[in-house]
């Protein structure tokens, strides 16, 4: 961008500072942009919430995704909003429990919100039917919960980790003889172990060991020796898929894994990423040369360009925000599509109807190269009872290198078939 547009809104004073901007922000666990609306064209609420990790010691924290959500709107109004309209954003702390959930639901439906956007929730079940009913669409949620591939009014930007277990098997039966799965013990590890049997088989290889381990517990010994038989001393791999349990699993295996064995360890992003690498030792953390499956570009591609210049000019150095960050990242995607279809509209006043009936008519919306283009058109969708709303089945294959994840295969990877295969036979 070679220049700056004029606000066509006035911006209070208090905007002009990180500290007073995020004192504004906050009010009993939610925010709204401060402005005043200006011109002719109304401004537009969403809403966006994630947990913050107050709310007990296991509960989740992705605040870097409402933190993120206010940063774009510091952004975007200084350079006019979005096709003039002001971005009045409101967040909420959804705690980590059905009750936040809900309640974060009910606010967007109290602010008359067009759409709640880029938010993080495993209680679909708690915010999406007073979504449904006010008829607000949830865009480019982090997929956390199912019924954001099940809801009429779900519009997601990635496949969530069903297209990353299908992706993660297309990318170890490029070189792993055998591997080892090690995944929950649950209804949801259950469908993890289907879709990875489900890609391996179709790309003529064994299928996996199937380790299941307790989600709550401090060692992984047991379950770590049993993947490291499973996968065999040479040129086998062993795949986690434990969350924040993860790093705790790869303790355990590195433990016992043999000088100079040659397995190779993997998962997807989620339970690994660029903040757990650098966490850890970064060049010398135990994750060098893993291999990784996720939705978006490594994060030191250049399409994540924009998104680092606006956290490094409109953040005010908020250390909740971490570029690299799935779930900031997964934000700012969500808001880049809203600005794609507001200005598809090119109307004075955006309703939450307007929206949904964009978004229904296959408006193709631009991510930025961060995703495919999107539509969600019946047709569109790929055709599974399992996934009904998946309309992006594409993956990246990323590895270790150097302590920075990296491509290991250039563009994005179509599972579609791996995905719907497995609908039909699970």
């Amino acid at each position: 961008m070679t220049g700056r547009r004029r606000p066509i809104f006035p911006r209070p004073l208090g905007f002009l500072t990180g500290a007073v901007a995020a004192g504004a922000l906050l009010m009993t666990g939610c925010g709204a942009l401060p402005g005043a609306s200006g011109g002719s064209r109304e401004p537009v609420t969403v809403v966006t919430w994630a947990p913050s990790g107050a709310s007990g010691a296991d509960a989740a924290n992705m605040a870097g995704m409402t933190a993120m959500a206010q940063t774009y709107a510091r952004w975007i109004n200084g350079e006019g909003g979005i096709d003039g309209h002001e971005l009045r954003v409101i967040t909420c702390d959804e705690q980590d429990t059905s009750i936040g959930a809900g309640n974060c639901a009910r606010r967007a439906v109290k602010e008359k919100a067009v759409a709640v956007l880029g938010s993080y929730s495993r209680h679909g079940r708690a915010f999406m039917a007073p979504l449904e009913v006010a008829g607000i669409p949830y865009i480019g949620g982090y997929g956390a919960s199912e019924e954001e591939f099940r809801s009429y009014m779900s519009y997601p930007v990635t496949g969530g980790q069903s297209a990353l277990l299908a992706g993660n098997a297309r990318q170890l039966a490029r070189t792993c003889g055998r591997v080892s799965l090690v995944r929950p013990d649950t209804l949801g590890g259950d469908s993890q172990a289907w879709l990875l049997n489900t890609g391996l088989t179709e790309a003529g290889r064994p299928a996996p060991l199937d380790v299941q381990a307790a989600e709550e517990t401090t060692s992984y010994d047991d379950a770590a020796g049993r993947a490291l038989a499973g996968a065999g001393t040479d040129g086998g791999c062993v795949t986690a898929v434990l969350g924040d349990r993860t790093e705790t699993f790869f303790d355990s295996f590195r433990r016992l894994e043999p000088d100079g064995g040659s397995v190779r360890i993997s998962s997807v992003l989620g339970s690994i990423g660029q903040p757990l690498i650098d966490r850890t030792g970064g060049r010398e953390s135990p994750f060098e040369g893993a291999y990784v499956t996720g939705w978006y570009p490594p994060p030191g591609d250049t399409h994540w360009d924009l998104m680092r210049q606006v956290i490094s000019k409109h953040a005010f150095g908020d250390n909740r925000i971490d570029p690299d960050d799935t779930g900031v990242q997964t934000t700012w995607i969500a808001y880049t599509a809203l600005k794609s279809i507001v200005e598809s509209l090119n109307e004075a006043d955006i309703t939450s109807r307007k929206v949904t009936k964009a978004l229904n008519d296959g408006t193709p919306v631009s991510t930025g190269g961060l995703t495919p283009a999107l539509r969600w058109r019946y047709e569109d969708m790929i055709g599974s009872s399992s996934y009904p709303r998946i309309v992006n089945s594409k993956v990246t294959f990323q590895i270790v290198r150097d302590g920075r994840l990296v491509a290991d295969k250039k563009g994005f990877v179509d599972v579609t078939e791996t995905l719907s295969d497995a609908s039909a036979t699970g």
